[in-house]
């Protein structure tokens, strides 16, 4: 099995020596438009195969995607960060070109290739790599709700004093501050979380969790790669180990949930195929608003990449 991470930075570089380590892939391949740096981190992660023991081979390209051909999944990184004096609609304009670019490279020499993106903002840029590859919805997907499901079981098992793999948790949406965590199917070993922990404590861990990413670039300013990079990685796991894992994942609606047309993080089956299917939750009232609200969000994200085609 093969892997490609395009973009060798702090969330590629993550993501690359998570399937390494964890032996996902026979062969991982890094790429970057940087001359050396993912030839570098590609090796300093292979000179570490023999003190954790894995036999992955990790292999580091400077813009040469045709030592990318023939990968099974594909991992897209590449973007910059949002910087002082940078408007959203800038953002966008930027990320959109280096994505399309990236994604008609991944497609020309991996055509069969599961595409899993990572770029932000993550929701609009799922859409750009799907414009770009016609490909089915089932083969191409984005990576957020795993990380934010993450940092809210994380908050929750800080707050319990319990361990986190007894965690069990469904977030939905996009990737922000409209992000909807659903309470009503978190549970703790089996027990409702609401069952454990008050009303206004678990309110605050939700707004922590929708407020995670800027949480941590406050602290170190610039935005998070541990969690990113090892979310990303188990979705590639997933896939390629054929694994049925549920887990929220960024896809293009048609018609689930009564949306269409419109890139939200909902429960999916990730197997060998991709999305293998898409999980539609009995909402209530309050939990579809809430989800309407996040959809009006992305889908105005997505008009302004529209109007920039």
């Amino acid at each position: 099995m093969k892997v490609t991470v395009v973009g060798a930075g702090n969330v590629g570089a993550t993501c690359a020596d998570v399937l390494a380590y964890r032996e996902i892939a026979n062969e991982v391949v890094l790429v970057d438009i940087k001359e050396g740096i993912a030839e570098g981190k590609a090796l300093d992660i292979w000179e570490k195969s023999p003190i954790t023991l894995y036999d992955t081979r990790t292999v580091g390209v400077t813009n040469d995607y045709s030592k990318t051909a023939g990968s099974d999944v594909v991992v897209i990184t590449s973007g910059l960060p949002r910087k002082p004096g940078m408007s959203r609609d800038d953002l966008i304009e930027t990320n959109a070109g280096i994505v399309k670019s990236v994604t008609e490279n991944v497609i020309k020499h991996s055509p069969d290739a599961i595409i899993i993106v990572v770029s932000n903002p993550l929701d609009v840029m799922t859409y750009q790599a799907h414009i770009t590859s016609q490909l089915p919805r089932t083969k191409l997907m984005g990576m957020a709700g795993i990380l934010d499901t993450a940092r809210y079981r994380s908050f929750l098992a800080e707050a319990l004093n319990v361990s986190p793999k007894d965690i069990q948790a469904v977030l939905m949406g996009g990737h922000g501050d409209t992000m909807v965590p659903l309470p009503r199917y978190t549970t703790v070993g089996g027990i409702p979380v609401t069952e454990l922990i008050e009303e206004d404590k678990l309110e605050a861990i939700i707004q922590r969790t929708k407020t995670g990413g800027g949480e941590l670039v406050k602290l170190m300013g610039t935005s998070a790669w541990y969690a990113p990079g090892a979310a990303a990685a188990q979705m590639v796991e997933a896939i390629l180990k054929d694994q049925k894992r549920v887990f929220p994942v960024c896809v293009k609606l048609e018609g689930e949930y009564g949306i269409d047309n419109c890139y939200l993080g909902v429960p999916v089956v990730l197997g060998k195929n991709g999305v293998e299917k898409i999980i539609e939750l009995d909402l209530n009232e309050e939990e579809k608003e809430l989800l309407e609200t996040s959809r009006k969000h992305v889908a105005e994200v997505m008009e302004v990449l529209d109007k920039m085609r």
